[in-house]
């Protein structure tokens, strides 16, 4: 009471101490990800067999918060199998257009006949960009640049 520490923590780390020994304070709760068919049944012994929460802490390592929340979950009308994905989502790969293997002559020149006309449109528009910029500074009084 004098540290103003939660009951259920200290009950807690008096449990752990009597079940591991002093290793069992040092040691956190494993890092393991329970399955919700695993925490369904968690649930279950604790609602129909009256197990407490602190004992089933201790017996499947896992936080006696974290039962609780589940429990809470449980209570509150959700469902321990909605689980989002943890994490960061994957990356979507771009969309490449698939080759085909066998083009004939003709499909061959086609494709070539538009990657040249859009180099030709690229190459037009770049020397429309570099003919305005040249107006631009002869109208300011400045000599073209030689880039």
């Amino acid at each position: 009471r004098e540290r103003h520490l939660d009951k259920h923590q200290v009950r807690g780390w008096l449990a752990r101490y009597r079940a591991y020994g002093e290793e069992g304070l040092l040691k956190s709760t494993k890092g393991y990800h329970f399955t919700s068919a695993e925490k369904e049944r968690i649930i279950l012994e604790h609602i129909k067999d009256g197990v407490t929460l602190q004992q089933l802490s201790l017996r499947y390592d896992v936080n006696r918060n974290t039962i609780l929340l589940w429990l809470r979950k449980v209570r509150s009308g959700g469902s321990l199998y909605d689980v989002k994905q943890r994490g960061r989502p994957p990356k979507a790969p771009m969309a490449k257009p698939k080759k085909r293997d066998a083009q004939t002559e003709l499909e061959k020149l086609q494709a070539e006949n538009l990657r040249l006309r859009a180099e030709n449109a690229l190459l037009k528009k770049v020397k429309a960009l570099v003919e305005e910029q040249k107006a631009r500074a002869r109208l300011n009084g400045q000599k073209p640049s030689t880039n």
